[in-house]
C-alpha cells in the first residue's frame, strides 16, 4: 500500500513539474507557427513501416528528402497521382521548409495542369479545362498551407501571388499577395512594386494604382524602372492626370 502511494506520488510530482514545459513547449510551436506532424495509419501506409519508424524516431528530414526523391522520379514519369500523394507526405512531414511547398505548388500548378490540358486521352475539351483547374487548385492549396505554416516568410506568398496573376488571371489577388510579401522583414524590394503592377490592371483601382506608382517613382531613381514609367503613364491617361502633374515624357529611369 505504501509503494503504491509513493509511486502515485512520484507520477503526480513528475506530472506538475512537466506542466510548465509542455506549455512553454506549445507556446514555441505556437510562436515557430509549427502545426505538427501528423503520424497516423495514413502516413504510415504511404511512407511504409520502415519509413514510419524513422519518422518516429526523430529522422523526419531524412524521410522526407527520400520521399522528395521519390517526388521528382514520379514527376519524370508523370505520375501525378503519386507525385501528389508524395508531396502530401513531405510537407506534412517537414512543414517549415519552403522548397517542399513551393515545388509541389509547381508541379502541380503547371506541370501538372499543362499535361491535364493537353492529355491526348480526353477528347472533351471542356473535362481537360476541369482537370486543369483542378490542378491550379492543389498547387493554391499546397501554398495556402505553407502560408500558414510559414506565415513569416515572403516567399510563399510571392509563389501565390505568381498564381494568382498566371493562373487565375486575377490582379487583384495577386495584388494582395505582393502587398503581404512586402509587409514582411525579409521581402524583397520588388514586392512592392510587383503589387502596384497588378493592382493597375485592376478595374475601379486605377486611382490607388496610380498613387502608389507615383509614391514609388517619387522615391528617386532606383525605383524608375520601365514597367513602372509605363503603367504610370498609361494610368496618367486613364485618369486624365493634368499635364503638369505627370512625370516627364523623356524623364531617365533605371534600365
Amino acid at each position: 500500500m505504501m509503494r503504491g502511494l509513493v509511486a502515485l506520488a512520484v507520477l503526480i510530482a513528475v506530472g506538475l513539474l512537466k506542466l510548465p514545459v509542455e506549455r512553454n513547449l506549445a507556446a514555441l510551436h505556437r510562436q515557430e507557427h509549427f502545426r505538427g506532424v501528423e503520424f497516423n495509419l495514413d502516413l504510415r501506409e504511404k511512407i511504409g513501416q520502415l519509413g514510419f519508424i524513422a519518422a518516429l524516431s526523430g529522422f523526419r528530414a531524412i524521410v522526407a528528402d527520400a520521399l522528395f526523391i521519390q517526388a521528382y522520379s514520379a514527376w519524370e514519369n508523370t505520375e501525378w497521382g503519386r507525385m501528389l500523394l508524395l508531396f502530401r507526405q513531405i510537407t506534412t512531414l517537414q512543414p517549415r521548409v519552403l522548397l517542399f511547398w513551393d515545388t509541389a505548388a509547381w508541379h502541380m500548378a503547371w506541370n501538372a495542369s499543362v499535361a491535364a490540358m493537353n492529355d491526348q486521352k480526353q477528347p472533351r475539351l471542356a473535362l481537360r479545362v476541369k482537370a486543369q483547374r483542378e490542378c491550379f487548385a492543389l498547387g493554391k492549396d499546397f501554398l495556402e498551407r505553407g502560408i500558414k505554416n510559414n506565415p513569416d516568410r515572403p516567399e510563399l506568398y510571392e509563389a501565390l501571388a505568381r498564381l494568382y496573376k498566371e493562373k487565375y488571371k486575377d490582379h487583384e489577388r495577386a495584388s494582395e499577395y505582393y502587398a503581404k510579401a512586402a509587409a514582411l522583414p525579409e521581402a524583397a524590394p520588388w514586392d512592392r512594386r510587383f503589387s502596384a503592377y497588378e493592382l493597375s490592371y485592376c478595374e475601379r483601382r486605377e486611382r490607388e494604382a496610380y498613387e502608389r506608382l507615383r509614391s514609388l517613382y517619387d522615391e528617386g531613381e532606383k525605383e524608375r524602372l520601365p514597367t513602372l514609367v509605363k503603367r504610370l503613364k498609361f494610368l496618367e491617361d486613364k485618369l486624365e492626370i493634368p499635364q503638369e502633374q505627370r512625370i516627364p515624357e523623356t524623364g531617365s529611369f533605371k534600365r
